[in-house]
This record gives structure tokens, sequence and C-alpha cells, in this order.
């Protein structure tokens, strides 16, 4: 069926308006609490990704939805099936070099570029000669976490209760599995990194802003990996103070010999 003006217009107009509520809402404050460096940049993504995913996704739906109003079959069906459409024009050349340029150019950027970008944050603070201010080593197992910090203090669902760490600081996370594959994963910071049994991964987090499980449910430390029966359960509340609190936090466990 040849696809006149007022087609081509309306659609347009339906792409539009579909694109510019799209458009809106990514900006809109949907996302989770931002509380750490690395939640920015990921965040930074993933509103660029939607930028230029967003008009690809609603010109599919601008169309599906047009021909299937416009077109759907009124009254007695039909005995048969119409004939085939098959695509030709500039039209299809056209989408197939838009959708084939954005393809290959998220693959560069944010893709490589934002990958070299988070090997060197690990070099650095992960793997490298530098050191984190902060180590603490997360140990996954079915249920339950647990956190030792270099003083020897461990925090977990039965001592301490809560992962505290400082703000403005680099605190990186060795992370260890003694069963199954678990994967720590911090909403609030945008990292996960998951937990292997035999091998150590690492998280390196900059926590930019104040914050606590308690004013934001995103500020917790959770299995994102499927565990067993109970692995709705294996979470712990994360609070981020500052590094006069945090030092008095360490010292009131130690005194009640936690």
């Amino acid at each position: 069926m040849p696809l006149h003006g007022k087609h081509l217009i309306s659609v347009a107009l339906l792409w539009a308006g579909l694109t510019a509520i799209g458009e809106l809402l990514v900006f809109a404050d949907l996302f989770p609490a931002v509380g750490s460096h690395e939640a920015e940049d990921f965040d930074s993504i993933f509103r660029f990704l939607l930028i230029l995913g967003i008009p690809v996704f609603t010109f599919v739906i601008a169309v599906v939805a047009y021909a299937a109003l416009t077109w759907r079959v009124r009254g007695e069906r039909p005995a048969e099936d119409g004939p085939p459409i098959r695509g030709s024009g500039w039209i299809p050349r056209i989408w197939l070099a838009v959708t084939g340029s954005l393809a290959v150019f998220v693959m560069i950027y944010p893709g490589l570029t934002g990958l070299a970008k988070l090997q060197s944050s690990y070099t650095t603070y992960g793997w490298g000669k530098e050191e984190a201010d902060l180590e603490i080593n997360a140990t996954a197992f079915m249920w339950q976490w647990t956190f030792d910090y270099p003083d020897g203090t461990q925090v977990s669902l039965t001592k301490g209760k809560e992962v505290v760490i400082p703000v403005n600081k680099h605190v990186r996370f060795n992370v260890n599995s003694i069963d199954v594959v678990h994967s720590l994963w911090i909403p609030a910071f945008r990292m996960k990194i998951d937990a292997i049994p035999g091998r150590t991964t690492y998280m390196t987090v900059f926590p930019t802003e104040l914050g606590a499980y308690d004013e934001d449910q995103s500020y917790r430390v959770q299995c994102a990996e499927l565990c067993g029966l109970d692995h709705s359960k294996m979470w712990l509340p994360i609070r981020v103070v500052s590094e006069s609190e945090f030092e008095a936090w360490l010292a009131s466990l130690k005194s009640e010999g936690k």
C-alpha cells in the first residue's frame, strides 16, 4: 500500500512527539542516588546512550503504532494475506546508514573510551603500585557477606550489621567467595563485581556524598547473582560518613568487642 504524504507527515509528527517525551524523561530525576564518582560517570554514559537510542526506538514505535491503527482489519477478515512489501529505495538505505553509524560510534564512545578509563582507574587503585586509601576484604557465602577492615574489625549480618566507609576516599573491596558465584553490588555507586570461588576480584569506589540506607535504599551492599534459596536476604546497609565519624565508628566497634 503506497505511503501518501499525509501518512508520512502523521508518522513524522507522532515520531517527533514520542521522541520529545522520551528525551525529556532522560533528564528527569528517575535515577537512584548518585553516591560516588563512578556513579556520575555511569549515569552520564547511560543518559548519552538514551539520547542517541530514543529517536531510533520511537521511530519504530511510531511506524508500528500508526500502521496498526490506520491499516488494521475492519469487519470481515480477509481469506488470505496481502501482497508482501519489500524494502527498497532511499528510506531503507538511510535507515541502515544511520543506525549502523550509531552502532559503530557508541562502540568507540563511550564503549572503548569508557572501558579504557575504567581500566585506568583499576590500574591506579586496584592492581597498580598505588594503594587505595582503605582496603576492605569482602567474603561471600550462602547467604551472607563478611567485611574485614585493616584493623581486624569485621562486619556481617550478625556483627556491626552495616558497612561504613569514609567519604572522599578511594575504597577498594577485595572480593572472594567460599562456595558459589555471588556478586557484590552497591546501587548508589553503580558498581558491581562478581565474587568467584578461588579467585580474588576487585572493586574500587570513590564516594562523593554522605548517605545511609535509612535515607536512601540504594545505599546497600546487595548480592546481584542468583545464588540459592535466601539470595534476596544477602545484603547489608552501607553508610558513607566523614573521616572522623568513620574512625569513631571503628573505635566503637572495638570497644563493644564486635
